[in-house]
Parts: structure tokens; sequence; C-alpha cells
């Protein structure tokens, strides 16, 4: 029997690999050759794919999983943590590129309702492109990323009043006004059913399900309350990306949300693929060669326009230049929702012609092109921070009245305060270290200086901001940021400001561990070693190696900047003698027939030789008990003895 989709999906992997090889030795981003391969195989290229609609539903389900991958990641607490920048930054970005792409479209003699509709669409940016990215560089959790991720949630809920609007601009008349506020109260409603769902019903069933230990069972579970979600907000007339970024929130709040997104990511990434491929079968590169110069000059405004107004965008939010350039460059693509919104404009009468495939080249070629303009972002703000501009412009301007850092001395620098910051920032408290924080997330700052930490909103990037800090007098810094950029910035900052202090860098990435050194850092953490290091050594204890050999391997190994793990050679000097024996924690539950029985009595290490070195009653511990030591009900007995013995043992601790 033959399945179209089924060999168009063959082509589509096929074709991918081969374009995909060629883009890896030209090292051209995967986004770009999805892209490409859309292009070849689409109605417009060499037509090897028949079923063009099929794969862009393959796409919609790329994109749910692609925004619930990140809803699980991001966390309900982290949302309300941008809302000033979901509500004010996303309405601001919006509602600037529709007025100027509006205007920039009447003056060029469109219509007034056309100008309006082409500004709707191009104010929209790509969220599957964008975030896609970012998760690749790790930016997610970076201020712009956060920024990014706050906008483009905002444009997600805005296409739908867009698309009422739409028959308005085309000059008919609709119950508009009635249907938006339908919309509000079923999206108030979601919300809510969100909030207890996360709060509540989703902890509980998937705990249950986790009970069950079933693979099968907890991924099935993932799945639906994904789609169910997503299926909700698409029945009440709001997006399907939206409801799975929802559906990813509710299951964060949940301890299962790391083994969620394990699950769905292989998933995530074969579907994601499919959207790619979409955006590229929409290219018609005939137009484009009738058209070159027309359509080239008119993306490259459309990049430049949303650039510096989303740029504008965050500025207005108090962020400081160096964030505002990363996060307008990442904004500066026509997005996915606008093909939605165009089926309208065309079914309305808004887009003809030649109009619609302008929008069409221009919208696939500003895709295509984020990765590199993503990547070209950096230099860039390094280069708008060097310039000289006010001094409120380049290190942001919030309502943060900041006093002055002045008077400390051999002091601890830390910048930025997500997980490792504030574990820093207690134990510095506990050892009565004297610190500073520097933190560019102004909601953190007002919320951490309400609480009396000694936390100061700014860019480290920036040589004032760390003046600020007193770095010159510090004896250590610390720098825990996601954004490995603004990382190697700061850490050749820090190290020309201040030649003797101890500066420590922490890195997600192994790459980057040699650049940092070479910038002057003295000791770089990457996260994966110590990982491996916290891992290995609790192996160890578990087989009993002296607790002082542990420290002494660990000592070496990071001794020489992880150097053994780098190195393929084993490890020199470690020399294990593990013995065939462990310690097991056993419950004496209500039946077990040792209850009431002193040690003595049970002779377990006679009949089964194994030796309780330790008896956990309640929250009391008795080392060394003796042979009168009466065991009880509720006891947690620490039994030492091979595993085999042990196995043998544990039926006398409950009824079998």
């Amino acid at each position: 029997m033959d399945i179209p989709i089924l060999n168009d999906i063959v082509i589509i992997f096929a074709l991918s690999i081969g374009v995909l090889f060629v883009c890896s030795l030209l090292r051209v981003p995967s986004i770009v050759g999805f892209i490409l391969t859309g292009v070849l195989a689409g109605p417009h290229g060499l037509r090897l794919v028949q079923s063009v609609h099929e794969v862009q539903v393959l796409a919609e389900v790329g994109v749910v999983m692609l925004l619930f991958a990140i809803g699980i990641e991001f966390s309900l607490k982290s949302l309300l943590q941008i809302k000033k920048s979901v509500l004010l930054g996303g309405s601001l970005q919006v509602l600037l590129t529709i007025l100027a792409a509006s205007f920039i479209a009447g003056r060029l003699g469109r219509p007034a309702g056309e100008a309006v509709f082409i500004g709707f669409l191009v104010s929209l940016s790509s969220t599957a492109i964008v975030l896609k990215l970012m998760q690749e560089r790790a930016d997610v959790d970076s201020p712009h990323g956060r920024t990014s991720l706050a906008i483009l949630i905002f444009q997600d809920v805005i296409i739908v009043p867009m698309i009422l609007l739409t028959p308005l601009l085309a000059g008919r008349a609709g119950n508009s006004e009635g249907s938006l506020i339908e919309l509000l109260g079923k999206g108030i409603a979601i919300i809510l059913l969100v909030v207890v769902s996360a709060k509540w019903v989703v902890p509980w069933l998937l705990y249950q399900v986790a009970r069950t230990r079933s693979r099968e069972l907890f991924l099935l579970s993932v799945f639906l309350i994904c789609l169910a979600v997503a299926w909700l907000t698409s029945s009440a007339g709001l997006s399907l990306a939206l409801g799975a970024f929802l559906a990813g929130l509710v299951i964060s709040e949940s301890e299962y949300g790391h083994q969620a997104l394990g699950n769905i990511s292989p998933f995530r990434d074969v579907f994601t693929s499919f959207f790619f491929v979409s955006i590229g079968m929409l290219f018609d590169g005939g137009f484009m060669l009738e058209h070159p110069v027309l359509i080239l000059f008119v993306t490259a405004a459309v990049l430049m326009l949303k650039a510096g107004l989303a740029g504008l965008s965050t500025t207005l939010l108090g962020f400081p230049v160096r964030t505002a350039v990363l996060t307008g460059f990442a904004l500066s693509q026509v997005g996915e929702f606008s093909f939605i919104l165009s089926k309208t404009g065309i079914e309305q009468g808004l887009l003809q012609g030649n109009v619609y495939q302008i929008f069409l080249s221009v919208s696939v070629l500003s895709m295509a092109a984020t990765p590199f303009v993503m990547a070209a972002a950096p230099k860039v703000a390094d280069f708008a921070s060097g310039l000289p501009l006010p001094e409120r412009l380049r290190s942001g301007f919030h309502p943060v009245q900041e006093p002055k850092a002045s008077g400390k001395k051999d002091h601890l620098v830390i910048i930025g305060f997500g997980v490792n910051g504030r574990n820093l920032a207690r134990a510095a408290r506990a050892g009565n270290i004297p610190y500073v924080i520097i933190e560019m997330n102004p909601e953190v700052v007002r919320e951490e200086k309400a609480k009396g930490e000694p936390i100061h909103y700014g860019d480290a990037t920036q040589e004032a901001v760390l003046g600020h800090a007193d770095i010159k007098d510090a004896r250590i810094a610390v720098v825990a940021i996601s954004d490995p950029a603004a990382t190697r910035r700061i850490t050749e900052l820090i190290r020309r400001l201040n030649p003797n202090v101890h500066l420590i860098v922490r890195t997600r990435y192994l790459q980057e561990m040699q650049p940092l050194y070479d910038l002057g850092a003295d000791e770089v953490i990457p996260e994966e070693f110590e990982t491996s290091v916290e891992i290995f050594s609790r192996v160890l204890a578990k087989y009993l190696v002296p607790r002082d050999e542990i420290e002494r391997f660990i000592a070496e190994v990071r001794s020489d900047g992880y150097g053994m793990f780098r190195s393929p050679e084993p490890f020199p000097g470690l020399k294990l003698h593990i013995p065939g024996i462990e310690v097991s924690a056993m419950k004496v539950e209500e039946d077990s027939p040792l209850v009431g029985k002193t040690l003595a009595q049970t002779d377990l290490r006679r009949r089964f030789g194994v030796t309780v070195v330790a008896v956990r009653r309640g929250s009391r511990i008795l080392a060394n008990p003796d042979g009168d030591t009466e065991v009880r009900v509720g006891d947690v007995l620490l039994v030492l003895g091979s595993p085999e013995k042990i196995a043998a043992v544990s039926g006398l601790f409950y009824r079998c």
C-alpha cells in the first residue's frame, strides 16, 4: 500500500541529511540547512514532496513540542518575574513596529487598511527560530533571552486580536467587540486553570503515574498534558504554541519536569525540523530571481527596522544597551504566525498579487538570516557598549536607587544572581565575608534589595558598573552568568581593572575553558566536569572507599584544570581496593519477627553474617548499638555485610 506522506518523510529526511552534512562542513547553522531542504524539495523547487499540507501539520506539532520544552525549562515562577517585560516590552515592540511599518507602507502608496495590516505582519517575530537558537546557545536564562521570550509571548497572544481586527481594516464590520470580550474571558479562565493545575492537579497526577515506574505511561501522560492544554487554548481562539508553552509551565512546577523534558527531547527535535522545512517550501525562487534587488532591499530594511524598534523597547524597559542590541537582533525577523495572519488578510482582500509574494520572500529570507544575525549580535553589542553614549543609556536606567559600594576592601564580587550566585552569597554571609552582587534583572534587584542584600543593578560588561562594585579593591570575583560572550568580556575587563584579584569563572561549555584562561581567569569551573566529580565521589563512597582517599582524588582532578577528564589516559594514582561489602538501611515493619527482641537475641551476625552498625529511631541515631538494644517498630537498622547476605536477611524486616 502506497502512503504518500511516508514517501515524503523519507525524501525529507534523506535530503536533510545530505544538506546538513554540507552545511556542517561549511559551518552553516542547521536551521538554514532545513530551510534550504524545504526550498529544494518544495513546490517551487524540485517538487520532490507532494503532501505539502501534511508536512505543515507535522510542522505545527514541532512548534508545539518546542514551546512545550521551553515552558518546562522556564517555570511559572520565572514567567511571573518577567511579567513587566511581557506586558510593557511586548506592547511597546508591537505598537512601535506597527506604527513605523504602517507609515512606510502608506508613504509607498498602499491604502490605509492594507498599510496597517502590513504593520501587523511585520510586528510578529519567529518564536520557533529564536527560542531554538537560544536553547542551542544556552541563552534562554540570560537577560536578553528572558526579554526576547517575554516579547514573543506577548506576540503569540496579540495575534488573536489582530485576526479579529482584520475585517475592520478591510472595511467589513463585524461583532469584533463581542469577540474580544469573549476571548478575554476565555483567556482569564485558562490562566486560572493553568495556575490550579500547576499547584495541585498535575503534581498529584504525575506522582501517581511515576509510582507505576512505567516509562510508557509517563511518556503518554506528558504528551496528553501538552496536547490537551494546547487544544484547549486553540479551542478558545488562542494559539497552539501558547497552549504548549503554558503546558510546559504547568509541568515545570512539579518535580518531574526534567524527566518529562528528557522524554520529549528526541520527538521535539524531529518535529521541529519539519517546521523549518515547511518554511523553506513557501519560498518561491522564481519570484526572487525576477525581483532580486527589491526583495533583498526590503528584507534588509525589515531586519534593521525590527532590530532597532525591539532594541528601543528593551531600552525603555531599563536594560543597558548591550541587552537592547542582543534582544533587537534576536527579534529582527518576520515570524511564522505572520503566515497564519496573512491567510486572513488574503480572505479579506488586504493582500493581493505581488504584495503577498514579496511578503513570503522577505519572511523566509529574514528567517534564514536569523542564525547569522544572532551570531553577529554580540560583536555589535560590544561595539555599541564602547560608544560614547550617556551613562544611563550604556548601563541601563531603572528606578532602583543604587547606594555606592564604596569603602569595601578585600571583598567578594558576585556577578549574576542565579542559583550559583545565591548559594555563593549564602555561604559568604554565613562566613562573615563582605560581598557585593551585580545583577541585570531589575525585578530580582528590587526584591533582593528589599531583603537587605548588597545587590546592584547593572551590566558587568561595563567598566563603570564594575567600578561601582569596587572591583579594584576586591580580593575575589566570581562570574556566574549564562551568556558566554558576556562572560568572556567580563573576564577580560576584570583582569584589566584588577590584575591581583582571584578570578573564578563558571561556564557550561568545555570549549570555553581555554579562552577564559587566556583572558585572565584563575579558575574556570565547567559544570559538566564538576557534575562528574560529584557523581564519582558518591560512587566511591558507596563502595566504602575512605573519605580521605576520595578527597585526595578530587583534589588531584581539580589541581590540573580537570586535565584527567580531558585526557584519554587512565587516571594516574587512582588505585582503589574495593571490599565486597556494603551498608544498607532496612526499616523494621510492624509484622517483623525482630520486633521486641534485643540485637543479641536476633543473632544476626552468627545466623546471617551481617552486623548492625547503627539504629535510627525517629530523629535519634544510636551508633554502635550494644547487644541489649531492643528492636522496635519503625526503627531503621544500618546493616553491614556482603550484598548476598544483606539480601538474605532482608526478609526478616517485613513479611514477604
